[in-house]
């Protein structure tokens, strides 16, 4: 079996969430989705699970953060052209998202940066393979 990441998130309301991260092309897998948590899959390997915090807190041996003040994690999700990550980003700030600055270019990958619904934040970007500078020799 092929190994899989899933990236388990406090959410406050369920249904919004579901709807910012189907925005941003995250689809629902039904067979692991119920009343406090949902199965979203960005692809055949990485899934996120959003959970109503009565259902985070029976995982976690500490408090919820409070992600809209504190970071508590980047995650970062990789796309295949520029206008992807535009496209994506725009559409997240269309479902309720927030850019909290702007894209970055690092001549071989360019990023962007959008916030949750609940301050989770997520750094969308595309890399050029080939535009990555050789390793200089000491």
């Amino acid at each position: 079996m092929a190994k899989q990441v899933f990236i388990n998130l406090a959410v406050r309301d369920l249904q919004k969430s579901m709807g910012f991260y189907t925005a941003l092309g995250f689809t629902n897998n039904p067979q692991f989705s119920d009343d406090a948590g949902k199965c979203m899959v960005w692809s055949d390997h990485i899934f996120v699970m959003l959970l109503t915090h009565e259902k985070f807190a029976t995982f976690a041996t500490k408090p919820i953060a409070d992600t809209k003040n504190n970071v508590a994690g980047l995650f970062s999700l990789s796309v295949d052209s520029v206008d992807e990550v535009n496209n994506i980003v725009t559409n997240g700030l269309s479902a309720g998202g927030v850019e909290p600055s702007e894209m970055k270019d690092y001549g071989f990958m360019q990023q962007r940066t959008i916030e949750d619904l609940d301050g989770h934040t997520w750094e969308i970007f595309y890399m050029d393979m080939s535009k990555i500078p050789a390793e200089q020799k000491e």
